[in-house]
Formats: structure tokens, sequence, C-alpha cells
């Protein structure tokens, strides 16, 4: 061949979230929108706040197409990073600076970045906690790292610290946290971050090398019933934050976000400065002008969450009266539900038959159970009980 074979992998396969998402796509235009449950994309249905369509008004208003349209310094807008600082000492007390903040093409870009900045080759490891996002492994390899899967605790999805530990060696280079946690909503405990983060302390002292945790973070602002959602700077000093405007201001079509260094870190500028030449390598300078503006403008605002709420709600009390098994997740806008069945795969063609479009997470790095992305129209979650109903009683026949 003449390209690469690892690429064109990457290409023709689409990860299984895509490929269900493209089949709903066509699936409507046969049999109608309305007759497909869509539950595959994690595809905020909620708008964004009323402040960003007023901050993008008031902008093109107001401000200069340059400073709009034109390039940002390649680590983002001075004056955006400062307002970003400024909000993350504001709420987590954190002693960041404008210069230990990189503006990214959302969150994406944020992992990619901080890959690649902290591995340097020879075979080292990142730890990743099941279930996890699927692309962690692609983002992973792409920096020349190795994907090791840490198993959770049976039910509650929270850290297994013991297998944790064991996973842990000399080549282990990074943990990524993912709380609230994409596929489960679950969100990780006080306990449990003091915990991880004590095995990591332990584990630096012991192979006396540093052990970057890093915190991806796009649902922090998703949670429910006043879950607070520890900050993981304040437990770890090694902590890169990588945030996303996507969830939190559904934007996720504007690929907007940040990097934030923790201060404490060890030399935390020549890390940041590692940060800003993983970027450039990787072609990630000056993420777009115009939604870092917007985001300057729109720090404090938040979208309403109260309908995932009642959406969760609606499908966990009604698929557990069902007899379907999932955790009641207190953040993010997932449900992480058993399949009737040890192959989700087929659970997953089963619930097809129905219109019912869920996504088997074996992928996630946990058999036997489909992830159902409920932020979607209260009529699709209405309209799909019945469906789901019925595949409860297909398998009980």
């Amino acid at each position: 061949m003449n390209y690469n074979e690892k690429m064109y992998g990457l290409g023709s396969k689409r990860s299984i979230i895509r490929e269900i998402f493209e089949y709903s796509k066509a699936r409507a235009k046969e049999i109608g929108a309305e007759n497909v449950y869509d539950f595959s994309l994690g595809n905020p249905s909620v708008p964004a706040p009323a402040e960003v369509n007023e901050a993008i008004a008031n902008l093109l208003k107001t401000e200069s197409s340059v400073l709009l349209h034109g390039y940002t310094s390649a680590q983002g807008d001075l004056g955006v990073r400062t307002a970003i600082s400024n909000s993350i000492n504001e709420r987590f007390g954190a002693g960041i600076n404008p210069n230990l903040i990189y503006m990214t093409c959302g969150a994406a870009a944020s992992l990619s970045i901080c890959l690649k900045a902290v591995f340097e080759g020879n075979d080292e490891e990142c730890i990743v906690f099941a279930p996890f996002f699927t692309e962690y492994r692609v983002f992973i390899e792409n920096a020349g790292g190795k994907i090791v899967v840490s198993t959770p605790k049976e039910k509650t999805f929270q850290v297994d610290i013991e297998d944790f530990e064991k996973k842990i060696n000399e080549k282990t280079r990074a943990v990524i946290v993912n709380s609230p946690n994409n596929p489960s909503g679950v969100v990780y405990s006080e306990e449990t971050i003091k915990a991880l983060c004590e095995v990591l302390k332990k584990k630096q002292e012991e192979y006396g090398k540093v052990i970057y945790l890093i915190a991806d973070e796009p649902y922090r602002e998703l949670v429910y019933s006043g879950v607070t959602v520890p900050y993981l700077m304040n437990y770890y000093d090694n902590t890169l934050v990588c945030y996303s405007y996507s969830k939190s201001l559904s934007l996720p079509g504007e690929r907007i976000g940040y990097i934030a260094v923790n201060p404490k870190m060890q030399d935390a500028q020549n890390v940041y400065l590692c940060v800003c030449g993983a970027g450039r390598s990787l072609g990630y300078v000056c993420a777009p002008s115009l939604f870092q503006q917007v985001i300057k403008n729109c720090l404090n605002a938040k979208v309403n969450i109260e309908a995932y709420k009642e959406n969760r709600d609606l499908l966990y009390d009604n698929l557990t009266e069902y007899g379907y098994e999932c955790v009641k997740p207190d953040g993010a806008f997932y449900l992480f539900v058993k399949a009737l069945e040890p192959d989700a795969y087929k659970f997953y063609e089963k619930a097809k038959k129905h219109e019912i479009l869920v996504v088997p997470c074996d992928d996630f790095g946990v058999s036997g159970y489909v992830r159902i992305a409920y932020c979607t129209s209260k009529a699709t979650v209405l309209g799909a009980l019945p469906a789901f109903k019925a595949l409860a009683e297909e398998y009980r026949k």
C-alpha cells in the first residue's frame, strides 16, 4: 500500500456511535424521524442559553472583524484566557493564571494535545477507567502510548482502587479521569477521587517520576440534585484539565474548549510550553476566534438541565419497571443499561427491529451493556417507552 494503513482503518470504519447515527438518518428518511428512537449520539437537544445568541449578536455589532474572524495568539486570546482563569479561581480556588490556559477546538483536541505533550514513547502507558469513551484509544495510540483499562466496581461503576493500583507500573505516564462519566453518567465520589490520588502520589514516589492526571470534563456542569463534582487540581498537583463547552453550553459543533495546567504541577510552565508545542505539532493553534469571544461573555451562562433530568427520570423509572438494570446517573445525559442477553450487539440488533437505536458498549471496556443518550426530545423518549416495553416482553417470552 502507498498510504497509512492505520489511518485508512480509522477513516474507513467509523466509531460504532457514528455508524448508528448515520443509520438513524437513513432510516428516518425511510419511515419518518418521529418513528425512529435514536439514542446514539451525545448531541444536546437543549438549546444554547439565550446569552450565547445575545453575545454573538452584540459582538458582530460592536467588535472589529479582525478580533472576531482574524488570528488570535496560538494559545488563544489573552483576554479570553484571563477571563477563564479568573472564573476557575473564583469557583475552585486553583490559582490558575492566563499563561497556563490553552484554548482548543473542543475536548477531543484538548485530550489529543495533552497526551502528545506528556508522552515520550518507549512503550509508555495511559490508564483509563471502564467504561470509557471509545475515542480514548485512538487519542492515546496516536500520541504513541498504550491504553490500559482498569475495571470498575460492579453495580456502582466507581473506580476499583485495588484494580487501579495493580494496573500502575513503571511505564504509566498518564491516567484519564472522566467524571461525570461517558457512558455511565456516574460521578466519581470525593472518596473515590481522594483514594485514586493517594495511589498516584504513592506510585510517583515509588517510581521517582511524574504520573500525569488528565481530567476530561465536558460534562462537569451537567449534574443533578445538588451532586458535586470534585475539582481534581485540588486533590493532585500533576493535573491537566481538559474542558469543552460542547455540553455545558450546547455548542458541540462550534468546537471550543481549553486546557488548564495546574500551577502546582512539577515544572508547570515547562509542561504548558509542551502543551503549546503539542498544539503546534498537531495543527491545533488559534481556536475559533469568534467563539473564544463568545465564551468570554458567557462564562456564567448555563443550559436548562431540567429537560435532561426529566428524560432521565422517565427512562430510568420506566425501564427499571420493565425489568432493565442500570445505575441511576448523577450526571451527563446517558443511561448505562445492562443488555437483556450477554451479547450487547445481538441485543442492539433486536432493539433496532423495534426502531430503538442504542450503542453496544464492548468498545467502552465493559461487555453486556448498552448506552442510551437521553439528550433527545421528550417526544422521542415517550415514543420509545412502548418499544422498550415490547422488547423486554419479547425477551421474557
